[in-house]
């Protein structure tokens, strides 16, 4: 056995799916990481869950999109990390924005005629701003009359709103009645 090799087992998976995890320049997969690591993709993943663990309540935070994987700063900690960076604060959606990443985040994938017939108007302007800041992304194409483009949240928007999952939304609640107020606050005036 080679000394690297010997270094390596000396080592629980989880420690070096996180040395992985925190230099990886994106989110990743359990499997490319299995890969990696030359791990069973069920070892990586009971490791992850145990980073998972290990990083509640923490400064960092294990991210979860779309299968893949990220090492992040916790939302709590970010006009922190922004002061200590000398960044600006992170401009505020407006309200059409909200409304649109809300419809994006619990529909998703979805076309922009679609989110127009939910919001009732032009949504162009907004879909061109979250774009544009990196909170949605075009996913491919809908099947239909003109094709029209798919939109999907990114890891940014889960980055932006503190969240480690899609997941960890509000539950949707359809309200039929125009009196009736959501109940969970993610539209709220």
């Amino acid at each position: 056995m080679t000394d690297d090799a010997q270094k390596n087992s000396d080592l629980n998976a989880s420690a070096r799916v996180e040395a992985l995890l925190f230099v990886a320049t994106g989110p990743v997969t359990a499997a490319q990481i299995a890969e990696s690591l030359q791990l069973q993709v069920k070892d990586v993943e009971d490791a992850i869950e145990e980073l998972r663990v290990l990083y509640t309540g923490r400064g960092i935070t294990l991210q979860k999109y779309s299968g893949k994987y990220q090492l992040t700063s916790a939302a709590e900690v970010a006009t922190d990390i922004e002061r200590f960076l000398g960044l600006e604060q992170t401009a505020r959606l407006s309200r059409a924005a909200i409304e649109t990443m809300a419809i994006i985040a619990y529909r998703q994938p979805i076309t922009r005629p679609a989110i127009e017939a939910i919001r009732g108007v032009s949504s162009d302007g907004v879909m061109k701003s979250l774009l544009s800041r990196g909170l949605i992304q075009e996913v491919g194409r809908a099947e239909g009359p003109g094709r029209p483009i798919l939109f999907s949240t990114t890891v940014d928007f889960l980055q932006h709103f503190g969240l480690n999952s899609i997941d960890q939304l509000p539950p949707y609640e359809d309200y039929n009645e125009p009196d009736e107020k959501p109940k969970n606050g993610l539209l709220k005036d």
